[in-house]
């Protein structure tokens, strides 16, 4: 069975890496750069305290605990237990992984972190925000994130889902402490200043991270 399990792990990762054009190499590259993406926390940091105010203090502590944890199970835990190596250093797939500008990772590569933290923050993020529009933006954020990996051949599909899953274990673990701790901070009352000109700031600063990283593909 778990044979089997890796025959298909496999395959599905030569099928995706497989697919690649000059244009989503440097697309992939950068949307896979965790940098590039700073813009938008501060962006969602504004949000938080422009509706929370001072107590928005224990939301951002969530966040950062969520996305900490989510990056430590990931990499400094899970990888070095399992030690599976990554597509570009197993050895059967030499000269079949696309490898864009010589990435390749450290050694091993389940579960991907950047999975778990991207889908650690939307999640997380989302259940604070409650903004439908939101939820739709930053989950479909955190899904490319995590196919940029297999894109790039540095993850097999299942170092993404089991990063994924890694990721919202411990989001909703912070939203459980959150709700156990501060309840009051989930409460109804805290919406109702939370506007559409409000969530309208990281909804364009994503927006135009992706127009920015489509233009830096198309020319680069």
């Amino acid at each position: 069975m778990l044979e089997t399990l890796k025959l298909w792990d496999t395959y599905l990762f030569l099928l995706i890496n497989g697919m690649h054009a000059h244009f989503f190499d440097g697309f992939m590259f950068a949307v896979s750069d965790k940098i590039v993406w700073i813009p938008l926390y501060i962006s969602i940091l504004f949000v938080l305290i422009k509706c929370w105010k001072k107590e928005a203090i224990w939301l951002v502590i969530a966040l950062i605990l969520c996305i900490v944890i989510s990056d430590q199970l990931s990499s400094g835990l899970i990888k070095h237990l399992v030690q599976r190596p990554r597509p570009t250093h197993c050895d059967d797939l030499k000269g079949l992984v696309h490898i864009v500008n010589g990435y390749t990772g450290g050694n091993f590569g389940f579960v991907s972190s950047h999975a778990s933290n991207a889908f650690g923050f939307a999640l997380l993020s989302s259940l604070i925000i409650r903004r439908k529009l939101y939820a739709y933006f930053i989950f479909a954020w955190a899904i490319i994130t995590a196919y940029s990996r297999i894109y790039l051949g540095v993850h097999y599909p299942f170092d993404v889902l089991g990063g994924i899953l890694v990721g919202v274990i411990v989001a909703l673990g912070c939203y459980w402490v959150i709700l156990k701790l501060r309840p009051s901070l989930i409460h109804e009352d805290n919406y109702e200043f939370m506007d559409r000109s409000t969530m309208l700031l990281p909804l364009s600063v994503l927006s135009l991270s992706f127009a920015g990283i489509i233009v830096y593909s198309l020319v680069g």
